[in-house]
């Protein structure tokens, strides 16, 4: 899913190419990608889009006199930059937006189409798409401590969750917990002030060097190869590869339909940590630590 670094280059590059910019037509190729009823999508025509904002992982698109189209990529779809009137990807295509310059094209490449457009009307409106998570980059120590700790969570679900810090979901949480030698699996109401801190820096310091370097990998282009798996990542995708700080093997556990990436020696003591399928089933017999582990495969 595209997460805050994504999201945001794709909001700053909307607005350079389209800001001003009247939208003449939309199209829509799945009969689902719109989830709204009124006002209609055809109320959009004809108007200027006056920018793009962030709303969490969502973009919004304002067309003035409180108009909105709020897109939601989910996990799958992807915004593409194309010549004016493009015919859509095959069965990927789910929406194009047609505008003087060039068309903006909304894709899926999943079997499961869960990416959305709405039209809003009204600010009052757009605020129901927000789910109330703090903006990190925007804050301060103490109050990224103040939500953290509202709820007794693990970190990595801390960071995921919208409700509590906005934007942030499975990729960039395994590097930003790396980046502050934190366990995922360690609970908020037993991080002390110092990791506290070191966790605020390392949230901060992770998303912005993605923002950067994202920024500069697409210069006065489009972002066309938005993935969770990226080339310079310290632990996530990265299993079994060597961390970069340490050469220790990266580990993952597998939970609900993702998976957390981790350095043993980085964040858990050398700890591996129960991944809860294999851990019921071996009980037991599951390595506790990375010299165990390489043990049994030895054996």
């Amino acid at each position: 899913m595209p997460e805050l670094p994504d999201v945001t280059i794709y909001q700053e590059r909307l607005v350079a190419l389209l800001r001003g910019e009247v939208l003449e037509q939309t199209r829509l190729f799945s009969p689902f990608v719109l989830r709204s009823v009124e006002p209609p999508i055809t109320a959009l025509h004809g108007r200027a889009l006056r920018g793009v904002e962030r709303l969490g992982k969502r973009l919004v698109f304002d067309f003035g006199d409180d108009l909105f189209l709020v897109v939601h990529l989910m996990i799958a779809g992807r915004l593409r930059w194309r010549k004016k009137g493009s015919k859509p990807p095959g069965r990927l295509g789910l929406a194009a937006f047609d505008f003087a310059p060039g068309t903006v094209m909304l894709t899926e490449a999943a079997t499961r189409k869960r990416a959305s457009l709405h039209v809003v009307p009204g600010r009052a409106a757009l605020a129901e798409f927000d789910r109330g998570g703090l903006e990190v980059l925007d804050s301060t120590l103490a109050e990224f401590a103040a939500a953290l700790r509202r709820e007794n969570r693990t970190l990595k679900r801390a960071l995921t969750d919208p409700r509590i810090l906005s934007g942030i979901g499975n990729a960039y949480s395994d590097e930003i917990l790396h980046a502050a030698g934190l366990s995922p699996v360690q609970l908020t109401s037993r991080l002390d002030d110092e990791a506290m801190a070191r966790l605020h820096a390392a949230t901060v310091a992770t998303l912005r060097h993605w923002i950067d370097r994202l920024r500069a990998e697409v210069g006065d282009g489009f972002p066309e190869q938005v993935t969770a798996f990226r080339e310079g990542m310290a632990v996530h995708g990265r299993y079994r590869q060597p961390c970069p700080r340490c050469g220790t093997p990266v580990q993952h556990i597998r939970y609900a339909s993702n998976e957390c990436n981790y350095c043993p020696a980085c964040q858990t003591g050398g700890r591996l940590l129960a991944d809860r399928g294999l851990s019921q089933l071996m009980r037991a017999d599951w390595p506790k630590t990375l010299e165990e582990l390489e043990e049994r495969k030895r054996g």
